[in-house]
């Protein structure tokens, strides 16, 4: 997501909370606008998301097809650290699932055992006196004779509050997480032009906002301050979304959402 970051340092922007950009997702219309997207859609402290995130953040869902309100795609956003934007793992399932050539995954953990032998296991089970040390997967396609796989380490990927401690969403399901890491990577590897350019939460060493709990505070990017802890947006406030707007898709909006805007 380093391009999303770049973009970010540009030069502010200011946007019309009302300017709605409608597209299609898997056959059907989506209507954000950026009012929706900072009251509806961001994970964390919403208040002080900027205009140029809700613009990437829209931008990120239309060119790539994904529906926030289905949890295809999620902006997360702690303190003054740059809001991170990543998709749900479900919706790389899916679209490997949509692929004629998709033929199947394995996917799973590798544990130092008690008696010191690395093994590779499937699942996410890890035994008393184990060390769980990373996570492995191969996914496989109908029109390559070897499989795309990954294996990735627990360290590499571990998510840690700005004190150095291990967050809730890892320390509480490190091989879960760990295993979900793996299976994107490969599928992400088998299929790039379904996948590629997107990433996860688990791969930015959070849990998906569903799952998370957003009162501690990951780590802080390097050379930035720690970020303050902030609260979520209560999920309950989805019920008040507001109806989308009603007639056919503005055809200068979808080919031109917030261009020229200052």
């Amino acid at each position: 997501m380093a391009q999303y970051a770049n973009a970010l340092n540009r030069k502010p922007v200011k946007v019309d909370n009302d300017r709605d950009c409608t597209y299609l997702a898997n056959g059907e219309k989506v209507h954000l606008t950026p009012a929706m997207v900072k009251s509806f859609l961001v994970s964390g402290n919403a208040d002080r998301v900027t205009d140029q995130e809700i613009v990437m953040f829209i931008n990120l869902c239309r060119f790539n097809g994904l529906n926030p309100w289905l949890r295809e795609a999620y902006c997360i956003k702690y303190g003054n650290s740059p809001a991170t934007m990543v998709v749900g793992k479900e919706t790389f399932q899916k679209r490997a699932d949509a692929d004629p050539n998709y033929n199947g995954e394995q996917a799973g953990v590798i544990v130092l055992t008690g008696d010191g032998q690395m093994e590779r296991r499937e699942g996410c089970l890890v035994l008393d006196g184990e060390t769980l040390v990373g996570g492995w997967a191969k996914v496989y396609r109908k029109d390559r004779a070897y499989p795309s796989t990954a294996e990735v380490s627990l360290n590499e990927y571990l998510g840690r509050k700005s004190d150095g401690s291990v967050n809730g969403q890892w320390s509480g399901k490190p091989a879960t997480m760990i295993r979900k890491v793996a299976l994107v990577q490969a599928l992400r590897e088998a299929f790039p032009a379904r996948l590629g350019a997107m990433y996860t939460a688990e791969e930015r060493g959070y849990a998906e906002p569903v799952e998370a709990d957003f009162r501690e505070t990951p780590s802080a990017a390097p050379g930035m301050p720690a970020p303050d802890p902030a609260p979520a947006v209560p999920a309950a406030q989805v019920d008040k979304m507001p109806a989308p707007p009603a007639g056919e898709v503005p055809p200068a909006m979808e080919d031109d959402f917030f261009a020229g805007t200052q």
